[in-house]
């Protein structure tokens, strides 16, 4: 089973049925088996903008539990990483959940992402390797 990293974009219309990007998502889970990756920061944000049910943020939180994301953990070390990595970019600019996942990238040599955003083919991992997204 291949892996893959995650953004919030996705996570956030697989539990919003109303956004636009929902059934995009669904299809895209049902028919990928890859073990998916992920953040804190992402799953941050994500339960952020499932604000407006708390049921969709308990089911993401749920699905977490079962398996359905892996999270990648950082201690205080990786913090001169994130901040190199947003000074790099910070013309695009780099959020905190975007360095997080070339973080994780380079932590894991996961260089797949599912994502709605289109910045990853500008970002690089420290082996200058930009990540492929296979969403879009």
């Amino acid at each position: 089973m291949e892996n893959i990293l995650i953004d919030a974009g996705p996570i956030i219309a697989l539990f919003n049925k109303r956004d636009a990007y929902h059934q995009k998502a669904v299809d895209f889970i049902k028919t990928n088996p890859y073990r998916y990756y992920s953040t804190w920061p992402v799953i941050t944000e994500s339960s952020h903008m499932l604000d407006f049910s708390v049921k969709a943020q308990l089911n993401l939180l749920k699905w977490i539990d079962r398996g359905g994301v892996h999270l990648v953990e950082f201690s205080k070390d990786s913090l001169p990483r994130l901040i190199q990595l947003s000074e790099k970019f910070s013309d695009v600019p780099m959020d905190l959940v975007d360095a997080s996942l070339i973080l994780a990238s380079e932590k894991l040599n996961i260089l797949a992402v599912m994502s709605i955003d289109g910045d990853f083919y500008i970002y690089r991992n420290i082996r200058n390797q930009y990540l492929q997204n296979h969403f879009l």
